[in-house]
This record gives C-alpha cells, structure tokens and sequence, in this order.
C-alpha cells in the first residue's frame, strides 16, 4: 500500500497500518510474505493457505469473526485482523504428535527457544473461548516453554500472533520430553520424600490406612502409576 519496509514477522505494516500479504507456513506456522518459496524461519517449502469458510467463532480479542483455514493439512481459525489462531483441542494434539515424528525422523536441531522470547503483556487480559464464551485460563505450554497461551479445557487453545510458531519450535527441540522428564524426576523425588518420611516413623499407618492415601506398599504403588502416566501427561495438559 504504501512501499514502506515491513518484517517478516509483522501482519500489518508499520507505517501505514495495512494488512500485509502473508501465508501461514505449513511446517511451522510461522508468517511468511505471499509469493516466498520458503519459510523465512524454517527453511520448508511454502504452501498456500486454503480458506474453507469463514468461521461462525469470534475471535476472542478483536470480536470479529474468523476465517477457518487449512494450513499444511490442519484446518484453524484464523483472525484475519490480529493474525491470531484459535486450534481446537483434538487438531492442537495432533499437530503436537505430528511435529514430534517429525523431529525424530528428520533429526531437526534440537535448540531450545530462548525464554527471553516470549512477549509480557504490560496488562493482562483474560479472553473468552470462542466457542463456549467462558474465560480462558492463561497457561505456560508444557510448562517450560515459555509459550504463554490462552486455554479452554473443553474446546481449544488460543495462540497470538506468532506463538504458534514457537511452540512448534519448542517441540521441534524435544521440549515435550524434556518436560515429560521434569515430571517424571518430580514423581520420583516425591516417591523418596514419602519412603523417608515413612521410615521415620512420621506417618500415623492406622489413620492412613482409612484414608484416601495409604501407608506402606500402597503409597508407592500409586507413586509408581503415576510415573507410568507422566509420558501422557503433556499430551493432555490443556485439557486439565
């Protein structure tokens, strides 16, 4: 519109307030400018954006109604006025286990985002989920990702200009295991907290027996479960 220098990052210019011509990235999901060959942050081949309809959901900051697109195979709801995206909890798992194969056949460089990344907002603002209208509660993805998102439980996670990418990044670069492994050490220091505080005899084993939580073998066999359910653990944090 008006020639200004835009970044590749930016949806609008910022000189004139235009929206700028650019695709999601169907490997990364990161903006890229209309008519690129490749992805400016991953180097994959870029695609094109297929708009299905547009989207009977509102997107949760500007208010306004959302195109449903399809980008390399997963079909979102993109605000066309903040570039934001709004993934249902079914396609945002499935994009998860699908950048982690892709990790592992690939061999992509495993480093991490820095945390410096991640953009504080100065005022928080809670947003409602498109689909049900309840607040979302704001969560850091994984927990170690540096990743702060907008989560509906029931229906789906709302990432900001931008996040999405990153998230991407931080599974790319084993992240989920990481954090898979950060909950399992905690399990397991957890187990070691329990044995001692057995062995020194500060544990009443009659009242625990009554209980929901019982002394002796039984501790350590809900222990032990629960560190055989740490590797889902991630998987199915937004729906918690």
């Amino acid at each position: 519109m008006c020639g200004a220098a835009a970044s590749t990052d930016a949806a609008h210019c910022g000189h004139c307030g235009s929206r700028l011509a650019t695709v999601a990235c169907p490997s990364c999901f990161g903006l890229v400018f209309l008519g690129a060959k490749f992805c400016s942050h991953c180097g994959a081949q870029a695609g094109s954006i297929e708009i299905v309809a547009e989207s009977h959901q509102a997107c949760p900051r500007c208010r306004v109604y959302m195109n449903t697109v399809v980008v390399g195979g997963s079909k979102l709801h993109e605000c066309a006025k903040c570039a934001g995206i709004w993934v249902e909890a079914a396609v945002l798992r499935q994009i998860c286990a699908d950048r982690e194969r892709q990790s592992a056949l690939i061999g992509l460089p495993t480093t991490q985002p820095a945390a410096g990344e991640n953009t504080v907002e100065e005022r928080i603002r809670y947003v409602p989920c498109p689909m049900c209208g309840k607040l979302m509660n704001r969560l850091n993805f994984a927990r170690c990702s540096h990743v702060i998102v907008d989560v509906c439980g029931q229906h789906g996670t709302w990432f900001d200009q931008d996040e999405l990418r990153r998230l991407v990044e931080f599974i790319r670069a084993e992240g989920l295991d990481k954090a898979r492994e950060r909950e399992i050490c905690k399990l397991e220091e957890r187990r070691q907290q329990l044995r001692s505080a057995q062995t020194a005899g500060n544990w009443d084993t009659r009242s625990e027996i009554s209980g929901s939580w019982r002394a002796g073998a039984d501790s350590g066999d809900i222990l032990e479960s629960g560190i055989s359910a740490a590797a889902d653990l991630l998987k199915n944090w937004f729906t918690r």
